[in-house]
């Protein structure tokens, strides 16, 4: 019973100690650092705000190649976790300050991916851990997890998102 009492402790103590934490704080915590938000290459923009909504431009992986042909799943979550962090960059740079963001509501990964390649979501984990990290309970998202048979400049991952800001 002491045990069960001692377990239920630490938890509110952890969920105390998270609520506690800035977005950026968690960031820090979990051994991140924000990039600096990337430029568009073409002819749009990184991101809308419409409303209380931001809709995010797809922000493109630095590591290149195919799932299940040139990269396996440990290294898309890998990419799709360093794309969350430039998305991040993104929303940072949108809004000020990450916490003013409310809740991710969607995302849409599109996966590089051989023929035979099944495991899009698997890969998005890395992404989708990220936010659950960063905003807890508001990181959990909507998601759309997809292959590819090409992306831009053979990136390995494309992610865009729509978070609800306060």
């Amino acid at each position: 019973m002491r045990a069960l009492l001692l377990c239920l402790l630490l938890i509110s103590l952890q969920q105390s100690a998270f609520a506690q934490q800035t977005p950026e704080q968690r960031l820090i915590a979990l051994g991140y650092a924000l990039p600096a938000p990337s430029k568009p290459v073409a002819n749009y923009v990184k991101w809308v705000r419409t409303g209380n909504l931001i809709y995010t431009s797809g922000h493109g992986s630095t590591q290149k190649g195919r799932l299940g042909a040139d990269m396996d799943v440990a290294a898309g979550y890998e990419a799709s976790k360093e794309t969350g962090l430039q998305l991040l960059a993104t929303l940072k740079d949108a809004v000020g300050d990450l916490s003013r963001i409310k809740r991710v509501v969607k995302v849409l990964g599109m996966v590089n991916s051989a023929d035979t390649f099944t495991d899009q979501p698997k890969v998005m984990n890395g992404f989708s851990d990220l936010m659950v990290a960063v905003f807890g309970e508001a990181g959990k998202h909507a998601r759309s997890a997809v292959g590819m048979n090409s992306l831009p400049n053979g990136i390995a991952l494309e992610i865009e998102m729509i978070v609800e800001v306060e």
